[in-house]
């Protein structure tokens, strides 16, 4: 499973950077303004007016504001940014965990969409559950969602560590 997570991870990334550089590319030759059509029409340069403003609230208070990619999930964001949140992600987005549990404030609740059942039993495993718990993997960035605070719980539970706390 964890080859499977790993891989999974790995064709991620590398479609990311593909489009990434297809993109910067297609920029340079000047295919977005000239109208042309090309495999990469579809997508939109890459500018900082794309990107969508997270704050997330670290376990000892410390307020962290970041920029991620629509689309991307709160997960991928944190990936993405080298955001140190001890055990934040276990399982790489796959669902089988609940280390990637953030509390959002109510009316941010309730714009993140519904909680799949899926998501529900992973959420019971975690420590500190509220009733605006959700799992980060699960968020993918919308504009709507532009300025949105997550805090990290106080705890985490990470079965990569050990009962007496070491790895």
């Amino acid at each position: 499973m964890a080859l499977v997570a790993a891989s999974r991870r790995l064709a991620q990334v590398s479609l990311r950077e593909y489009s990434r550089r297809t993109a910067a590319a297609a920029a340079a030759s000047g295919a977005w303004l000239t109208g042309r059509r090309s495999f990469t029409a579809g997508m939109q340069p890459l500018r900082s007016d794309n990107k969508v403003t997270v704050h997330f609230i670290n376990r000892d208070g410390q307020k962290i504001t970041v920029k991620g990619s629509p689309g991307d999930s709160l997960l991928d964001v944190v990936i993405n940014e080298d955001l140190d949140f001890d055990g934040f992600g276990a399982c790489e987005g796959t669902l089988a965990c609940s280390t990637c549990h953030l509390i959002f404030d109510e009316d941010v609740y309730k714009k993140l969409g519904e909680v799949t059942d899926e998501e529900m039993d992973m959420l019971d495993l975690a420590y500190g559950l509220t009733e605006t718990s959700r799992l980060g993997c699960q968020i993918c960035l919308t504009k709507s969602l532009e300025g949105i605070v997550a805090r990290v719980p106080e705890s985490v539970a990470d079965i990569r560590q050990s009962q007496d706390g070491s790895s």
